[in-house]
């Protein structure tokens, strides 16, 4: 009966829609064409073009736009004469909606063409455009309107038509055709019921026409409907792609799962086994490494893309593959799709060989797509210049570079030795105890009965990765002990904690406890990085970015970070609060539970609490957390000497001119263009990355994880996944992704002069396998010397594989890492470098940044923006920064920031002093060689022991200051009767002077000196 129902529908719309030859013609790929104009960001970037063939007052115009709910629906219809420019102010407007729009207007230019914009809108705002789309106007003269009796209820019939010439898009990316030129719901209907006896209905798509929307039929399906059945023609030894879509006409589909089958060659008997497909919306890899599957649902009156890979073996016979792939969802019938795929034998590249890289250097063919389940860099092995960790069972200790770790006999840390010297270049023999008693769990503090441990065992010992397990129980409860430490310094642990019989308790919590002389610097939990002076009280809160402090000295730290099985890593950078941090139930209890750190004469207690709670036998409760023991590594003096910045693409002679020998590209520039997505021009990065190695220099590439171009070829692919790569949110933004998108996504950054429209990833997800497997090529095909990342949105373990595909590919290649500062409310307080410190090991250099303060005090400094006590080095940003102060920390600015005239004169400096051959010593080591008189005015000492020492001094007294140098003349191996202060001739950093070892210097207020100490000549 409904199947009658149906095809009774279909002849009551073929009466009333009677098939037009424009309809026959609508995906004519001549109707649909690119072209540019004027003024984009007022008429914007779609027109339509008709054409006049008379000489008259009024001309009837009906066009299909056939768009998604962006359409022309109360928008402004705009007429342009194409022969004047003029605006038509005549339009009188009959229907207008997101299928069709049909209007008269008056073309006063006489016969001719005219410019039809149909989506005029109104950009406000740069880096974060919003776009407005203007509303209808009327601007007709209403004696216009009645002469030609437009206004009455039926139509005037003597009016002549114009005819529709073509659909232009302002370029190929803004384009609707074909998959954006929607069906509408009389043909949908009409489709439907031709598939009545299907539950639902399955299309096949080729991977050039990738689906774009969730919500809408395209009208290439009605036009050419391809249902039950997918053909196809394979390379030899490329990754296919293909597309399927369910489309929920009636019901909902719930739980869809895909199932595979060999396809055979009948004729060889040769196969494709069917571990060859995969589903990439139903199944993958995470960036951990593990399996995992995904359930589709489809709600009524929706499609779900579903993007098919199949990897065609090297060497396969040609010929003919077919089988079957098969569809089920809860409650309905199995969808079977015959797969017909035609491996050729005979397509060649340019080289003569099978295709290479499975097709990953030709973008069209989505063979990249399998890059989401990449597992390049998940290995156990170890980079530079990092070394094995090295385990001692019966200590139950693990060293790793510059520390060692001592274990409890319940897993949790007993204690933890850094070995890193005061100058951070090397190690010392008499280790700093960071310590003071070992770390505990505490459940209801008033039960003083100890922990009993059950067992302690070694479940893993790699040169990468050492993990461990106990068991303890406590009265009425059982705690496990999970622990993990990388050889990066890196411990996680998951501590579970069982209840075995109902009641109260009045607190749970973390007790570490440090040796006071530890806690001389901390950041994190709303406080601005510096010295810890005073006790802190926190309480959790989802408007904050916070979950731990780093609290330490210069060679010795720990930063702590409390987490729950529920993380998901939060936003950032202008975005917290679009995706905050989730608040982790068992530490949080409901707003109960704060991190304490409380001082006393002998130790620094950093207490996670919970607070007060009801327990029940079957309870389960995760108190993670995460320690990084601090610095991770050696600060590198010579490698912050010898790479020097600029910081744009620009011509290399120039670049070396101005003493630069390190290129930073950009994205929006010609040869990256697009953000996070540097593969549309290898060409150009080739040459350019090519002509720099001649030359003796490095180029490095903005590539990073955040955000996402609209130009990714794959981004409608990415889109089916659901939320699994970019985040939800309200949509809006620059036009291109409102009229490209069903909204659902945050708008992020856009590029001006590239009209490069971003979107925000949703943190961890598969695209970070994408990402390893893009830097890999980058690295093999573009020979590039590492990347510039602008803010992180990743983990340290997608990093720590970053770092292993950039050694093995090319090593001695260079990370360097720029934060805005984000200790603002826009950011939930966070300190750029708490939140990234776990991406330090891995880090080159710093750039920190926009919106830190240089005039802050040195411990600021110290602790937020050098990067020292974690083992890295930095650079300044904003304003250029303080030379002066920068110096003490042995950091510049950037070219082109300040321009040469600040930062080449002193490289010029560093190259007649000979800096790499000097041995830094910071105003922080107890034995530096050179002091000052004053807490305010401080000295850092470069030193060549019997030749001259180069000494930075800068005041952050108020006024200036004027003080003395303190020189032990024996440690820098140099005579004091011999011995000048000389300050060199400087551009825009200080006058030539001399002084004697005995003289005062005056430092002016907020700068200093560059002073060689040398013997007379």
């Amino acid at each position: 009966m409904r199947k009658i129902v149906l095809l009774l529908i279909v002849v009551i719309v073929l009466l009333a829609y009677p098939c037009h030859s424009q309809e026959r013609s609508i995906l004519s790929p001549e109707l649909y064409d690119v072209a540019s104009w004027e003024h984009v960001d007022s008429l914007g970037n779609h027109r339509a073009v008709v054409r006049v063939s008379n000489n008259v007052d009024a001309v009837l115009v009906d066009i299909p736009w056939r768009m998604r709910e962006i359409g022309p629906e109360e928008k402004n219809i705009v007429v342009v004469s194409a022969t004047n420019g003029n605006q038509i102010k005549n339009v009188f407007v009959i229907e207008n909606n997101r299928h069709h729009g049909k209007f008269v207007f008056q073309p006063v230019s006489g016969p001719g063409d005219y410019f039809v914009y149909y989506l005029t809108y109104k950009k406000t705002g740069s880096a974060y455009p919003q776009v407005n789309y203007y509303p209808y106007e009327d601007t007709a003269d209403p004696d216009w309107v009645a002469e030609n009796k437009l206004a009455k209820k039926k139509q005037n019939k003597k009016l002549k038509k114009a005819e529709l010439i073509q659909l232009q898009s302002i370029n190929k990316l803004n384009s609707f055709y074909p998959m954006e030129i929607m069906a509408t719901p009389e043909e949908i209907e009409s489709l439907v019921a031709e598939n009545s006896d299907k539950e639902y209905i399955v299309f096949s798509e080729d991977r050039k026409y990738p689906i774009r929307s969730n919500l809408y039929i395209p009208y290439k399906w009605i036009n050419n409907p391809v249902i039950g059945k997918f053909s196809g023609t394979a390379d030899n030894g490329e990754y296919y792609t293909f597309q399927l879509a369910a489309y929920a006409y009636d019901s909902p589909v719930k739980n869809i799962s895909v199932k595979f089958e060999d396809l055979i060659n009948e004729k060889s008997g040769t196969k494709i086994p069917e571990r060859s497909f995969t589903c990439f919306n139903t199944e993958g890899i995470d960036v951990m490494g593990n399996y995992f599957e995904k359930s589709i649902f489809v709600p009524a009156g929706e499609l779900r893309p579903l993007w098919i890979g199949v990897e065609i073996p090297e060497g396969l016979k040609p010929g003919s593959y077919s089988g079957m792939l098969r569809l089920y969802a809860d409650g309905m019938e199995t969808v079977n799709v015959k797969i017909d795929l035609n491996v050729s034998g005979n397509i060649l590249n340019v080289s003569g060989n099978i295709i290479e890289s499975k097709g990953d250097d030709e973008i069209w063919r989505h063979s990249r797509l399998r890059w989401l389940n990449s597992t390049l860099g998940t290995d156990d092995k170890v980079v530079s210049p990092f070394i094995p960790l090295k385990v001692n069972k019966e200590e139950r200790s693990i060293d790793c570079l510059g520390r060692t770790v001592y274990l409890a006999e319940n897993g949790l840390p007993e204690q933890v030795i850094s070995w890193f010297s005061e100058k951070l270049t090397g190690f010392t023999e008499d280790g700093n105890k960071l310590l003071n008693l070992p770390v505990r769990l505490v459940v209801d503090a008033a039960d003083k009965s100890e922990w009993e441990v059950l067992n302690f065992d070694f479940k893993k010992i790699t040169h990468g990765n050492v993990e461990w397990e106990s068991l303890s129980k406590k009265n009425s409860y059982i705690l496990d002990c999970k622990g993990s430490m990388d050889f990066d310094g890196n411990i996680d642990y998951q501590l579970t904690l069982m209840p075995t019989v109902a009641g109260e308790v009045n607190d749970i919590y973390l007790d570490i406890s440090l040796k006071e002389e530890i806690g001389k610097y901390m950041m994190g939990l709303g406080e601005v990085g510096g010295y810890l002076t005073e006790d802190i009280n926190w309480k959790w809160g989802v408007e904050k970015n916070q979950d731990g402090p780093w609290i330490g000295k210069e060679n010795a730290g720990v930063q702590v970070r409390f987490r729950d099985i529920n993380y998901e890593r939060p936003l950032n950078t202008n975005f917290y609060h679009k995706k905050p941090l989730l608040m982790p139930p068992s530490w949080y209890n409901n707003g109960k539970g704060g991190i304490n750190i409380q001082r006393s004469n002998k130790e620094i207690v950093i207490r996670s609490y919970s607070g007060q709670r009801a327990v029940d036998m079957g309870d389960v409760f995760h108190f993670y957390f995460n320690m990084a023991i601090t610095p991770f590594k050696t600060i590198d003096t010579k490698k912050q000497w010898s790479h020097r910045f600029y910081h744009r693409h620009f011509d290399l002679d120039s670049i070396a001119y101005y003493g630069a020998n390190t290129v930073n590209i950009h994205h929006a520039t010609d040869i990256n263009p697009y953000i996070n997505y540097p593969f549309l021009t290898p060409e150009l990065m080739k040459v350019y990355v090519d002509e720099a190695h001649s030359k003796g220099m490095k180029v490095k590439f903005y590539y990073t994880l955040r955000e996402l171009s609209n130009s990714c070829h794959e981004l409608f692919a990415l889109r089916s996944l659901g939320t699994e790569i970019f985040s939800e949110g309200e949509g809006g933004g620059y036009s291109w992704l409102q009229e490209h998108l069903d909204q659902n996504y945050i708008a992020a950054w856009f590029s001006a002069n590239k009209k490069d429209a971003a979107i925000i990833n949703s943190g961890v997800s598969r695209w970070h396998n994408y990402y390893i497997e893009g830097l890999n090529w980058l690295v093999t095909n573009i020979g590039i010397d590492g990347i510039y990342i602008d803010d992180l949105a990743f983990d340290r373990i997608t990093m720590k594989r970053m770092r292993k595909v950039l050694e093995r590919g090319n090593p001695g290649t260079f990370l360097d890492l720029h934060s805005a500062n984000q200790y603002n409310e826009r950011d939930g307080f966070a300190n750029s470098a708490n939140l990234y410190l776990e991406h330090m090991p891995y880090i080159d250099r710093l750039w920190f940044g926009e919106y830190f303060d240089y005039d802050r005090s040195p411990d600021f400094w110290m602790v937020e923006v050098t990067g020292l006590p974690y083992g890295v080095m930095g650079e300044m940003l904003q304003d250029g920064g303080n030379p002066w102060r920068g110096m003490l920390y042995g950091m510049t600015g950037r070219l082109p920031w300040r321009g040469a005239k600040v930062i080449g004169p002193i490289w010029k400096l560093w190259d007649d002093f000979g800096i790499e051959k000097s041995d830094m010593i910071g105003y922080w080591v107890s034995d530096n060689p050179v002091k000052t008189n004053s807490e305010q005015t401080l000295a850092t000492a470069y030193v060549r022991k019997g030749v001259k020492t180069l000494v930075s001094i800068a005041t952050w007294h108020t006024g200036g200051e004027k003080v003395r140098l303190d020189i032990d003349w024996e440690a820098i191996e140099l005579n004091k009767s011999e011995a000048e202060l000389y300050a060199p001739y400087i551009e825009n950093f200080q006058d030539e002077n001399t002084w004697n070892p005995d003289d005062i210097i005056d430092v002016p207020e907020g700068k200093g000196y560059l002073i060689i100490l040398q013997p007379i000549s």
